[in-house]
């Protein structure tokens, strides 16, 4: 009887939850008649979007209070309001996760309160039966088990109203991809403004420069030719050792566009000659991914490399990572590993510094592992291919940073 009772009191609460919603619900309604007659006359437009927004809040608590007690989820599906106002006007009056939230909402503010009202009817009846059935006869109690199916009808019910159809799923899906398209366009977009800026900054200040010099003195060094062979001769040595530096700033500049030994050594290779570079002690574990070892001899045989796009970003996506891990992290040793798994190269990168990066946001610098702009280029260059980065670095460490590009091998 015991467990009966128990058992009872929590689907009363559940009913008793929903009999608020309901009484909310009746105020919202109201706020839903204002909306109406202020969008009409438009002077309150900008209202309708946020009376949305309320709506799938009230919505998405009655979902979750059916799956805490069901243990099933409720799936929902929105298109994302976003962009000007018109726009976010247009997309709440013609999504149809608008439409299925009212109707849930009216017939809510109904079967609510009167599974309620019937739920405190229930609760003296029962007590008085149950207990002269239980305490006398021994038999099991048969009117307050009647709560929880009240409670299971009040789910089922709601279950029913707020749930999507596939093909509103299907809509909200493809809205929500495009809003993050968009999105990962813009960054992209960003990346490559910002990435021709450094180039052009790089042949200004290095590689123009030093030409620029070596025209000078190639142009001395003819004026001195005849009269001052020996001042000629400097010169022309100046002249050399200045194009020699151009074509080692030229060099560094096409490194940053596309490393070449990417393609001389795949991204396994090209890896393992970044971590010997570091300045750290970086352990590299490869698995299942194509490349090249120094000298031509293969590493990993028939296994296909990723494609270009891929193995550039994941590269950079390492050195950006191992070099603010040399610079912040406070660490002499790192790890990567590189993994390939269906349709996907995973690459995680470990160092056991300081920490201080996780949760912070891509514009701010952390005080530990990766920098805010480095980490913000990288989630750049991961977001221009559809992947996915999440950084996790308590205080005290360690920062692991964890990388997914999608790859069709």
């Amino acid at each position: 009887m015991r467990e009966t009772v128990g058992q009872a009191g929590r689907a009363t609460v559940q009913l008793m939850k929903g009999a608020g919603l309901a009484l909310v619900s009746y105020l919202f309604i109201a706020l839903l008649l204002f909306t109406a007659v202020a969008t009409v006359i438009v002077v309150g437009a900008g209202v309708l979007p946020e009376t949305v927004l309320l709506l799938r809040g009230m919505a998405g608590f009655k979902r979750r209070q059916v799956a805490a007690w069901s243990g099933k989820p409720v799936p929902e599906a929105y298109r994302p309001l976003t962009g000007e106002l018109s726009e976010r006007v247009r997309t709440a009056t013609q999504d149809p996760g608008t439409y299925r939230d009212l109707g849930w909402l009216f017939a809510h503010f109904g079967y609510g309160l009167v599974l309620a009202y019937v739920s405190l009817i229930v609760w003296p009846v029962g007590l008085l039966v149950d207990g002269v059935w239980c305490g006398l006869l021994r038999r099991p109690a048969v009117v307050l088990p009647l709560l929880s199916r009240l409670a299971d009808l009040d789910a089922a019910w709601s279950t029913a109203l707020l749930t999507p159809s596939p093909e509103a799923r299907r809509s909200a899906q493809l809205a929500e991809r495009v809003e993050e398209l968009t999105v990962t366009r813009a960054g992209a977009v960003a990346a490559h403004g910002a990435e021709l800026r450094r180039i052009e900054r790089d042949l200004h200040d290095g590689a123009q420069a030093r030409l620029v010099a070596l025209s000078m003195r190639v142009g001395l060094a003819k004026r001195a030719y005849e009269k001052d062979p020996d001042t000629a001769r400097k010169l022309l040595d100046d002249a050399q050792n200045q194009a020699e530096e151009a074509l080692t700033e030229l060099r560094h500049v096409v490194r940053g566009i596309h490393p070449p030994i990417l393609t001389d050594r795949g991204l396994v290779g090209a890896v393992r000659a970044l971590a010997a570079s570091s300045g750290l002690d970086v352990a590299v574990d490869a698995d299942g991914v194509g490349g090249t070892k120094a000298g031509g001899k293969a590493e990993g045989e028939d296994v296909p490399r990723a494609p270009a796009a891929v193995e550039a970003a994941a590269y950079f996506v390492i050195a950006e990572a191992l070099t603010n891990a040399a610079k912040h992290s406070g660490s002499q040793r790192a790890w990567v590993e590189l993994l390939r798994t269906t349709g996907r190269l995973r690459i995680v990168v470990r160092d056991e510094g300081r920490g201080g990066a996780e949760g912070a946001s891509p514009a701010a610098a952390p005080g530990g592992g990766t920098g805010g702009s480095g980490l913000l280029g990288m989630r750049r260059r991961v977001a221009a291919l559809d992947g996915t980065m999440d950084v996790t670095s308590p205080v005290g460490g360690p920062t692991v940073i964890e990388v997914e590009l999608p790859c069709a091998w």
